[in-house]
């Protein structure tokens, strides 16, 4: 639990830091929120309430709406294994509804994905080659059923990595560990 705090509040910290850096927050918390966090001891960085009244000024706190600390996690790192490289398609609104292959409904808005050989729940980091753009699935259908296509993802996939206007692109897969 100790850990969890710890990692909460050098992420906000850090992030903090990044912000006043790159310009969001003015010059004037980017010099205070370096000098505070300059001037803690590493005791004092491990202190939760401390540095929540350090970061108590609203301008300070935008960062805070970005981060989602509640998902982070001591030994959460993400580590991806190469599964290899191909053509992807997608499909879209004329299967919704249907049964996948693992038993649940498809839906074309879930960021899903049929793979022929994939364990049913891994979870996928898809990058378009074309335009560097990933998106992470979560295999629960089996295919694609079109010889050189490696993958076929779920509409909303193929959204965020840009590929629904040309219907198919090149892709690399990795498998998140």
């Amino acid at each position: 639990m100790a850990g969890m705090a710890t990692q909460q509040t050098l992420l906000r910290a850090i992030s903090l830091m990044a912000i006043a850096a790159i310009g969001i927050a003015g010059p004037a918390q980017a010099d205070m929120t370096q000098a505070a966090a300059a001037e803690m001891s590493a005791a004092e960085r491990l202190d939760t309430p401390k540095l929540d009244m350090l970061l108590a000024d609203d301008d300070a706190l935008t960062m805070s709406d970005a981060i989602d600390s509640d998902d982070a996690s001591d030994d959460e790192v993400a580590v991806y294994e190469a599964v290899g490289s191909g053509e992807a398609s997608f499909y879209g609104a004329e299967l919704a509804g249907n049964r996948t292959a693992n038993g649940e409904r498809f839906d074309p808005g879930a960021l899903t994905a049929a793979h022929r050989t994939l364990p049913m729940g891994s979870k996928l980091r898809v990058t378009n080659l074309g335009n560097g753009k990933s998106v992470i699935v979560r295999i629960n259908d089996r295919g694609p059923f079109v010889k050189k296509r490696l993958i076929d993802v779920s509409r909303a996939a193929a959204e965020k990595i840009n590929m629904v206007r040309a219907g198919k692109a090149m892709v690399k897969l990795e498998l998140l560990r």
